[in-house]
Formats: structure tokens, C-alpha cells, sequence
């Protein structure tokens, strides 16, 4: 059983990555279950109706948000009525959208995705550790896969919950600085564990924004808007493999597909090559 995470998709150059990348990498990696954090896909923050269909329709089976998830209301309706998308579980109950969702793959397997925010150096919310409790306990022990997009600022957030999950969830990946982590390993309870799995967008950029921009504010506190970049589009995510009788993870690989890389698997799409 194989599972992955693409990292947060920014803008126009990330969704077109996506879109182009995503079915021939399904079938290169044999993905049983491919998930995506869209939050910031609408303009670099936010996510539309109409994007959460292109990114559907690309192969993304599920979509995770962070701290933009209401960012355009346009949304609602989609959060709250479409069972592919997941808001952050440590929201009030009262906000629009699923805490998780279980979804099955082709392979028949259940799977359950969650998305959480963390608290240090964020907007305050709810703790995120009372709250994977109690979805962990509304899921049930039938459902043995289960992937925690953990959308946090600080390392040591993002750490001590790969800790806390560790022997309860197959895979912890982070989300939210964009930055991909080198710390990628299994935990001694069989929790596959990341600290950022990166960004899909642009690379020539400061964290997906126009460099020229981003200086701009830096250097004369004048407030600018950061448009999103367009240079060097990559897609960074992770791999997990894991034991669908048990959950447990067996491995663990991080991926990078750049814009020559995403031609490829495009063009392996359209051969009908498996």
C-alpha cells in the first residue's frame, strides 16, 4: 500500500504541475492513494470550487487545508458537502468542513486522512493533540491506514506530534513553511514521520512569492502584494509505504518532480504507458 503527499500548491505553476505530473506519477509509483495540500492553490492562498475540481479530475484523491482554508468563502459549500476535502480537525465543530474523512482506494483498501494546525508561532486554535484524539477515537480501530497532514510552523511542534502518534497513525507529514525537511525516517512504533514535505510551485521565489516583491517590503517596510512567482515550478512530496493489515509504515522517500520531469510523466500518460 502506497500513499503520498504532495506539498502545499501555490498558485498557477503549482496546480499546472499537478495537473500535468500527477497520473503518470500514479502510475511510476504504483500510488494507491494520492493527497495534496491545496490552501494556498487559489492566487497563493486559498482554494476555489473550480480549483478543487481541476486538482480532482488531475488524480488528487484527497485534499488538505491549513490555517487559508476560509480564506475564500466560495469554498464553503465544497468543504462542507464534498467528502475529498478535509479542514483542520482542531477547528471549532461549528466551522465549515470535515475534520477527516475515510476514503477507499482502488485496491479496496480504507483510508483515513486528517488535517491539523499547530499552535506555536500560529494563529491560536484548539489544541491539536486533544483534538487527534478525539478524531482517532470517532475513526475507530477498522481503519488501520490513516494520514495526518500536520500544518504547523515550528519543528518542535511538528516533532513532539510525530511522537505523540507514533504506533497510532501510519505516516505524520508536515505541511505549511514550504521548506522541505531532510529528517524523513520511521518511528520505533511504526509511524512514517516528516517534519515539511516542501512545496509544489514556483522555486525561484521566496517560499512561491515574486522575490522582487518580498525585497521590496524587507527593505523599506512599505507594504507590497506578494504576487505569486512563476520561475522553476517543482513539485516536492512524500512516499509512504505501509502494511494495510497492520497501518504500519515500512518506508519512507521524498520525491522532487521539476518541470522537465513533469513533461515525462505527462507524456507517459498520454503513450497509455503503465
Amino acid at each position: 500500500m502506497r500513499l503520498f503527499l504532495a506539498g502545499d500548491v501555490v498558485g498557477k505553476p503549482g496546480r499546472h504541475l499537478v495537473t500535468r505530473a500527477m497520473p503518470g506519477l500514479r502510475l511510476e509509483e504504483s500510488l494507491d492513494l494520492i493527497a495534496v495540500n491545496a490552501e494556498n492553490a487559489a492566487g497563493g492562498s486559498g482554494l476555489t470550487p473550480a480549483i478543487y475540481r481541476e486538482l480532482i479530475a488531475a488524480g488528487v484523491d484527497c485534499i488538505t487545508m491549513g490555517d487559508h482554508v476560509y480564506r475564500r468563502r466560495e469554498i464553503f459549500p465544497i468543504l462542507t458537502g464534498e467528502p475529498r476535502i478535509v479542514r483542520p480537525a482542531n477547528y471549532p465543530q461549528e466551522a465549515p468542513g470535515r475534520p477527516f474523512t475515510v476514503l477507499t482506494t482502488r485496491g479496496k483498501n480504507r483510508v483515513a486522512v486528517i488535517s491539523l494546525v499547530g499552535r506555536v508561532f500560529m494563529t491560536p486554535v484548539d489544541c491539536p493533540f486533544h483534538a487527534i484524539d478525539r478524531v482517532l477515537d470517532a475513526i475507530g480501530p477498522d481503519v488501520k491506514i490513516i494520514l495526518v497532514d500536520f500544518h504547523a510552523e515550528a519543528t518542535s511542534d511538528m516533532q513532539v506530534m510525530g511522537r505523540y502518534l507514533d504506533g497510532r497513525v501510519t505516516a505524520v507529514l508536515g505541511t505549511h513553511t514550504h521548506v522541505p525537511t531532510a529528517d524523513e525516517q520511521i518511528l520505533p512504533g511504526g509511524t512514517a514521520f516528516q517534519c515539511d514535505v516542501g512545496m509544489t510551485g514556483p522555486h525561484e521565489s521566496i517560499l512561491g512569492r515574486r522575490i522582487d516583491r518580498v525585497m521590496e517590503t524587507v527593505r523599506t517596510f512599505r507594504p507590497t502584494h506578494f504576487e505569486v512567482a512563476t520561475g522553476d515550478p517543482r513539485m516536492h512530496g512524500t512516499i509512504v509505504d505501509c502494511d494495510p493489515a497492520t497501518g504500519r509504515a515500512t518506508a519512507i522517500r521524498r520525491i522532487v518532480i521539476d518541470d522537465r520531469r513533469a513533461d515525462e510523466l505527462s507524456e507517459r500518460t498520454r503513450g497509455g504507458r503503465a
